[in-house]
């Protein structure tokens, strides 16, 4: 059994894409197993870009299966783009599989979510505005509606009348904007349903066959740790579990059948949205960082919040989802600057803390304590090799390694796949 899981280590956007995309290469499936198009994969391949939302990061490469899961919510229509994108870079025929208990996102979900951010004004969530939580939201009321229920043109017609009923008034009385008839949903959306029609299929079964057959399967994680709905800064979260236990519940597999599980990790931190950020930079380091690292959200396009690297963070993540190895991406990042600082705890009152508060307002009074460490000024994007690194980079990277408790399994060095360095095979 070979099977690995790569999940974000901060608040996601890590590069995990690239990462995924890496591994793909040597496994046989690739699956996504939460989130929705709130999240968004960057993949350089040569001199092309990719960006992806829905379908998982290894449909580039010939062959390989890539599994939407049950955890995923799924809007049909951005589905629907992508399989024209897809198609337009040369892939017309993915071997792509969709959980039929994977939930729909509607129209509905995607307004609530618009109205229910402006309301909220200045304690807004910072949401991407793609309905994922509202539709999650339905998922656990017991009022969704499934892929399965979207290929079922009766029932599907049945329960949207029946939400329309209850989501209608909401709008229109407690927000004051317009809703939904029924025709206008259902003509377009039992089109997408004949369109993903062919590739939905038990993906609980086609994926545990696959471990069972020795296959090596690839789980494929959305966001960040720090946006998990139990674990992350609450509210400041998505609506579901990035971390590696969500793949058991997201994908239909036990734990004891990961046997991997490889937290992805820049070389500082950034994230998108509201709520404390304890190591953030808003000054000039920052703005440097951010612009040479290209930090605006797949998804949104908007500029992301960065700083220093926090290793509190990272020893956090690996405890949740027992992390084997850390891929380290977009240490290129880094090149240039003079000095380079790392997070090695925060400092509460009188005492400093190694461990991560589970309390916002307590995270929001924590103060940075930082190691300063020498920085390089090399050019690392033609490097192969861990040897082949400035002694500098290498000390940072050990000094990582030594604060999280954690090896590293990979070193990214620029954007497209080639320029990453393996230390330890991901697939043994």
């Amino acid at each position: 059994m070979a099977t690995v899981a790569v999940v974000g280590a901060q608040w996601g956007d890590e590069g995990k894409g690239k990462i995924v995309d890496y591994a793909a290469e040597r496994a046989d499936l690739v699956v996504r197993y939460q989130g929705g198009n709130n999240a968004g994969h960057t993949v350089v391949v040569g001199e092309r870009e990719y960006k992806l939302h829905l379908i998982p990061s290894g449909v580039f490469y010939p062959g390989k299966i890539c599994v939407i899961g049950n955890g995923v919510v799924l809007d049909p229509a951005v589905l629907a783009h992508e399989l024209d994108y897809v198609a337009e870079q040369g892939v017309t025929r993915p071997q792509l599989r969709i959980s039929p208990a994977a939930h729909v996102i509607m129209p509905y979900h995607i307004r609530l979510d618009e109205v229910d951010e402006d309301r909220k004004g200045k304690n807004r969530i910072g949401t991407t505005r793609r309905g994922i939580g509202p539709c999650y939201m339905d998922k656990f009321a017991r009022v969704g509606i499934r892929v399965d229920d979207l290929l079922d043109r009766e029932r599907f017609l049945e329960l949207l009348e029946r939400n329309l009923a209850e989501k209608n008034p909401l709008l229109e009385k407690v927000y004051g904007v317009g809703g939904f008839t029924a025709q206008e949903i259902a003509e377009p959306y039992l089109a997408y349903a004949e369109r993903i029609r062919p590739f939905v299929a038990d993906t609980v079964a086609i994926i545990n066959d696959a471990i069972d057959a020795g296959k090596n399967v690839l789980f494929e994680g959305a966001q960040g740790t720090l946006l998990d709905i139990d674990f992350g800064t609450y509210p400041y979260v998505t609506s579901s579990h990035p971390i590696a236990g969500g793949a058991c519940v997201g994908a239909g597999v036990g734990p004891a059948r990961i046997g991997t599980v490889i937290g992805v990790v820049k070389a500082y931190t950034s994230r998108v949205g509201d709520g404390p950020f304890p190591t953030e930079q808003l000054n000039d380091t920052g703005d440097w960082i951010r612009e040479r690292g290209h930090e605006y959200g797949t998804t949104t396009g908007r500029p992301r919040r960065v700083g220093w690297l926090d290793t509190v963070i990272v020893r956090y993540a690996a405890r949740l989802s027992g992390l084997t190895g850390l891929a380290v991406t977009r240490l290129d990042t880094l090149g240039g600057l003079e000095t380079v600082k790392i997070c090695t705890g925060y400092r509460l009152g009188d005492r400093v803390t190694r461990d991560f508060p589970q309390s916002i307002k307590t995270l929001a009074q924590c103060e940075p304590v930082y190691e300063e460490m020498p920085g390089w000024q090399e050019d690392l994007s033609r490097l192969t090799r861990y040897d082949d690194l400035p002694t500098t980079a290498k000390a940072y990277l050990q000094r990582v390694r030594e604060l999280t408790g954690v090896d590293l399994a990979l070193v990214s060095i620029g954007r497209n796949r080639t320029q990453t360095v393996e230390l330890t095979p991901l697939f043994r």
